[in-house]
């Protein structure tokens, strides 16, 4: 830590010593009017190079940060402005001028000036110039954009702006890989790129740009350089590792070609490794959506299909024991005409994972806040998983009134894991049982999504859009538990829930599923302009989904012969139908600087829940309300607030009666009689971008109220649960806060501050084992995590990145805290020679330190490449160098508390060499 604070006091006299001096004053037009985002920057004369660049602010102001005693060639641009140059000479002291420009530029000169401009905005286009802001180390796309103003790119490759999430990633206007931002962050090359588009209140279909709200949605456009379009480029890696303290066993091959032009673009990744490098996730797959968009979510309805994943463990940050990768993926883009595109992509994935964990799991009484009993896992998993996504889109606009899409994603995996575990479990009265229990879990689903629109333009004030979504998936999942105890069986009460044959040694439970969805949306929406700044929606939409649900359970006994476990209450065969029949009106109007769009809408919903050979079905009408209100403050300002009312429904998942085995200490039925849910929920948003000194501020907080929510009721029999979903009385809460604060100084200074707060009160039933009572049970959790980053970007001395974060997870049975400092350090020297080396300290503990724990990670890496356009790179590079074994997390349930260490890659070295075409 006395390493860490000293770096940070480096940081600050390198920040309170510059020596330079201030160049300031207010551009403005003939009538002394401020000129806002006017473009000025400073040649320095001598060496012909930029020294300074500044954007005007609202009230024109500007301040240039020069070297002393030297002759600038000071220019400015603005769109409609003549460009203008003066020239000044810098001594000791600041100086302060007003600078007047004349009308009637030519836009074409200006464009031209501000090309030269690292950062500038046209529009709802900011454009970065990527050359100013490297340094030298940069290799891809997230090394560049983790330097720009006003962007941040987390952990899983998701780019962010202005504190919104970039759901579009583009290059050259083309789709890459559309749905997901990470392939493109981790493998475009960072020398091919050369601007970097913002694309603000992003809207793919320009007929619907100007009467939708679209303040939320960001794109990212990437601009090559010029030499790298009409040709292939992109590199080849091939590397191999070793262990310090075992074989030479590590390899890392990774072959990235891409092609742009005018009519047609490919773009194809593989991977090869055992290094941890995972360039798609199971995470990644589940939530890769495609670019599909959710049409029906100002409908006021929620029916989300739920995926059967049997828990499968996931992967935290790529870091297990060991992984090994097989990748390809290939994306691409042709246009046969000017009104026609074609575009896709290709994604196979093959990854063998092993995991090494131990937990500890603390479940509540319902009576009061202890403790009642825990279970303590020691956990080795083998997982194999096998992914394919699959997606071709075709979009026809012959002309400016008139666009037609079709869209298919295809998403297909084989999964497998197999868990071999010891577990204690000690009961209220601290009695204490260890045994050996064997899991194994297989599923193999498909799922097809198709989306079919059309957008038409009628005459000036009419405006249709008809969107349809059909989803079909086809799941199969099954689960194999096998156990030295017989975990749904009490002799108080004398219960043996599934029936199974008792007297075996061992108890080996089996369940299959199959579950099949067919979900059609639809909605037509006509816009009528009542005037260029208001216009009215009407909406008419459907929702309709058929479910399949059939499941049945056996045992194997001791001798090998199978045990039909065929009760009623052990088999489904399920079938749900939903349907969503509504009318929907909006009127969105602009006056001032308010856009107001209050909005109702008059759903039909019927519902019916065939099995155990009867029918239960739902009729009912409800109307629901949504508001939104935006205050544009100034052009980079904005206050925002949203509130609705959703109501929410559960899919055939939660209402098959028959016993689902969720895990070997989990069983849970069904409930066929529920209702749904009504979600009300307000979202206040701010958000300030300055550029003038890229200072920029989001913040929201959002609250909401959900009643008649659909929660659990459970049984306990010391750690083995029995579960099934009701409608609570009482209504569950979240309240969520977002701030960030961030801003570059000095020209090659960026610092940050960021706080994430997550308070919920979640309510549920637990039976009271002794009097098989319901007990209402009310759990609150208050998690945050607040982190400050500085940075330095200087061109030819070594840069510095400082973070510290620091979290708190207050549980109802414990609070956990994490210290977590960071540093990076990047230098690009002798003009050839690149370093990198990244350090983390995590210090993990609870609030009476009885759980404690500090650890850390180093990395670090040499790269050698003669000069820029050299063809050969060879790299040296070491991860984990502290050769730490493990990591820590915890988590809340609402029955139980959970805090687990698990094992990650060792130490390793690698030598790389790459060759770039």
């Amino acid at each position: 830590m006395k390493k860490l604070y000293a770096l940070l006091i480096l940081f600050i006299s390198a920040v309170s010593f510059s020596q330079n001096i201030r160049f300031e004053g207010i551009i403005q037009d003939t009538n002394k009017a401020p000129l806002e985002m006017a473009n000025i920057m400073a040649m320095n004369q001598a060496t012909k190079t930029m020294d300074a660049y500044a954007i005007t602010n609202d009230k024109g102001k500007f301040v240039l940060n020069l070297k002393p005693n030297s002759s600038y060639t000071i220019k400015m641009s603005y769109l409609g402005m003549q460009n203008k140059e003066i020239t000044i000479t810098t001594q000791t002291q600041n100086i302060s001028q007003n600078i007047t420009m004349e009308s009637g530029g030519i836009e074409l000169e200006g464009v031209e000036i501000v090309r030269e401009m690292p950062v500038s905005i046209k529009g709802d286009t900011i454009v970065y110039n990527a050359d100013s802001f490297k340094t030298g180390t940069e290799r891809k796309l997230e090394d560049v954009l983790k330097k720009l103003p006003g962007v941040e790119v987390n952990a899983d490759g998701e780019v962010e702006v202005e504190g919104k999430k970039v759901s579009k990633l583009m290059v050259e206007g083309k789709d890459f890989f559309d749905g997901d931002t990470k392939l493109g962050v981790k493998n475009i090359p960072a020398d091919a790129i050369d601007k970097v588009q913002v694309l603000r209140n992003y809207n793919e279909n320009s007929i619907l740009k100007g009467v939708e709200n679209n303040q939320d949605n960001v794109a990212m456009n990437i601009k090559l350089k010029s030499g790298k379009k009409n040709f292939w480029f992109g590199d080849i890696t091939a590397a191999g590792g070793f262990r310090p303290e075992d074989k030479f066993d590590r390899y890392n091959v990774n072959p990235k070609l891409f092609y742009y032009s005018p009519k047609y673009s490919v773009n194809i990744i593989t991977n090869f490794n055992n290094i941890g490098e995972l360039p798609l996730t199971i995470q990644d797959y589940f939530k890769f959506t495609g670019g599909f968009r959710s049409m029906m979510a100002k409908g006021g309805s929620s029916f989300n299909v739920s995926s059967n994943d049997l828990g499968i463990s996931l992967l935290r940050n790529n870091r297990a024991k060991e992984i090994e990768t097989d990748f390809g993926a290939t994306n691409f883009s042709y246009n046969p005409t000017k009104s026609w595109s074609l575009s896709g992509f290709g994604i196979l994935s093959s990854s063998i994972t092993d995991l090494e964990t131990v937990s500890t799991t603390n479940f509540l009484d319902p009576t009061s806040t202890e403790v009642a009993s825990t279970e303590n896992r020691e956990e080795i998993a083998h997982q194999k998983s096998n992914l394919g996504l699959f997606k071709l889109s075709s979009s026809y606009k012959p002309n400016v009134n008139f666009q037609f899409d079709y869209d298919i994603l295809t998403k297909f995996s084989k999964q497998d894991e197999n868990n071999s575990l010891l577990r204690e479990t000690i009961d209220e009265s601290s009695n204490s049982t260890t045994e050996n229990i064997f899991t194994a879990k297989k599923q193999d689903p498909v799922t097809v999504n198709q989306n079919l629109s059309f957008y038409y333009t009628a005459a000036e004030k009419h405006v249709f859009a008809f969107e349809s979504q059909h989803l079909y998936q086809d799941e199969n999942p099954f689960y194999n538990a096998d156990l030295a105890s017989d975990p749904f069986t009490s002799t108080s009460p004398a219960i043996n829930i599934l029936g199974y044959d008792t007297s075996q040694n061992r108890t080996n439970l089996n369940q299959n599923r199959f579950v099949k969805t067919n979900k059609l949306d639809a909605k037509l929406d006509y816009y009528y302009m009542v005037t260029p700044k208001s216009n009215i929606n009407i909406t008419l939409g459907n929702t309709n989904s058929n479910q399949s649900f059939n499941s049945s359970m056996y045992q194997i006994l001791d001798n090998g012969n199978v045990n039909q476990l065929d009760n009623t209450t052990n088999t489904n065969d399920v079938n749900y139908r939903f349907n969503d029949a509504f009318l929907g009106l909006h009127y969105k109007v602009l006056t001032g600087k308010f856009t107001f769009t209050p909005g109702v809408s008059l759903h039909t919903y019927s519902l019916n829940n065939e099995q155990l050979g009867t029918s239960y079905k739902q009729n009912f009408t409800r109307i629901l309300p949504d508001f939104l209100a935006l205050y544009q403050i100034k052009k980079a300002e904005t206050l925002t607030y949203n509130f609705s009312f959703t109501n929410n429904f559960t899919d055939i998942n939660r209402q098959a009666e028959g016993f689902v085995l969720n895990s070997y200490s989990s069983l849970s039925t069904g409930n066929r009689t529920l209702e749904n849910s009504i979600q009300q929920s307000h979202t206040l948003r701010y958000f300030k971008y300055n550029m003038f000194n890229f200072e920029n501020i989001a913040g929201a907080i959002s609250y909401n109220r959900t009643v008649d929510a659909v929660k659990t009721r459970a049984f306990f029999n010391n750690v083995n649960q029995v579960s099934s979903p009701y409608n609570s009385e009482f209504a569950d809460e979240t309240l969520t806060f977002f701030g960030n604060y961030g801003r570059s100084f000095l020209k090659y200074y960026k610092a940050s501050l960021n706080a994430t707060l997550n308070w919920s009160k979640y309510n549920n039933i637990q039976i009271d084992r002794n009097t098989l009572l319901d007990v209402p049970v009310t759990n609150e959790s208050f998690m945050q995590t607040y982190t400050i980053k500085a940075s330095t970007n200087f061109k030819d001395l070594p840069n510095i990145e400082l973070g510290y974060s620091y979290t708190i997870n207050d549980y109802p049975t414990d609070t956990f805290f994490t210290d977590k400092p960071t540093v990076r350090l990047d230098y690009f020297f002798l003009k050839s020679f690149s370093f990198v080396s990244e350090y983390e300290f995590y210090h993990y503990y609870n609030s009476d330190k009885s759980v404690e724990n500090e650890y850390d990670f180093l990395s670090a890496s040499l790269i050698y490449q003669k000069t820029k356009d050299s063809k050969w790179e060879y790299k040296i590079s070491a991860t984990n160098l502290l050769n730490t074994t493990s990591l820590n997390d915890d988590n809340f349930s609402q029955f139980s508390t959970r805090t687990s260490q698990y094992r990650v890659q060792p130490r390793y070295v690698m030598l790389s060499l790459k060759y770039n075409l």
